[in-house]
């Protein structure tokens, strides 16, 4: 059993919703740093802003093809070259879902070779949005991905239907090569959901919920309020 801190060492704390605006980044940044997570997980278009703030003090992941995956290869591959170029130190990048369910495996093989060459050394995570894939599709897309070179494969945007799930965690661990990490996303709500995803064997976890655990509530019923005057 893992302490809250440890866990949070494994987290990509995330602020991916479009409304998020730069002061409520920056706060989050100084969050992830506060309590040591892996990266702060952040859009695109903060990934300079972000550097340019924080310099190497903070690790940076950021989102390619994102949320759908079905941009186009060359699209994803010059967008995971330029945030590297703005400073992402770590890409998430979406499979075309399409692709994969129809088995056109070739396709999507060959696009994420591109992307592990377009990334070089910095850390490629693919996102395989298993909500989508029937579980015979799951296994194969796996395999595709330990082939690719891929550092990590990842469960879920956070923006379909449900994220991850201790089966899909069992799955990707049965499939993949020893060598490919795990990353757990979407509807990691509590500490515990957390530990039941890392003992079916992820190895990162990407969450908005856990770091504001750990904060105080500073918000004062009634009775309480009275108490202080």
């Amino acid at each position: 059993m893992l302490t809250n801190e440890q866990i949070l060492a494994m987290c990509d704390h995330t602020v991916l919703r479009p409304e998020a605006e730069l002061p409520e980044i920056v706060d989050n940044c100084r969050l992830a740093q506060n309590f040591h997570c892996a990266s702060m997980c952040l859009a695109p278009s903060f990934v300079k802003p972000v550097r340019d703030m924080f310099g190497d003090s903070l690790r940076i992941t950021t989102v390619v093809g994102f949320p759908n995956g079905y941009s186009d290869t060359a699209t994803k591959a010059y967008e995971a070259l330029h945030l590297i170029n703005e400073g992402a130190d770590e890409i998430d990048a979406v499979i075309n879902i399409g692709w994969a369910r129809e088995g056109n495996y070739k396709d999507l093989a060959e696009e994420l070779r591109r992307l592990r060459r377009q990334t070089q050394d910095h850390i490629l995570k693919i996102i395989v949005e298993t909500c989508k894939l029937p579980i015979p599709v799951l296994r194969e897309v796996c395999r595709i991905v330990s082939d690719s070179g891929a550092d990590f494969i990842k469960t879920s945007t956070g923006f379909a239907e449900r994220g991850a799930t201790v089966d899909d965690i069992r799955i990707m661990r049965e499939e993949c090569a020893p060598a490919v990490k795990i990353k757990a996303a979407g509807g990691i709500r509590t500490f515990e959901d957390a530990q039941a995803l890392i003992d079916a064997g992820a190895d990162r976890l990407g969450t908005s919920r856990l770091v504001n655990l750990m904060l105080p509530d500073i918000t004062l019923k009634p009775d309480d309020e009275k108490k202080k005057r």
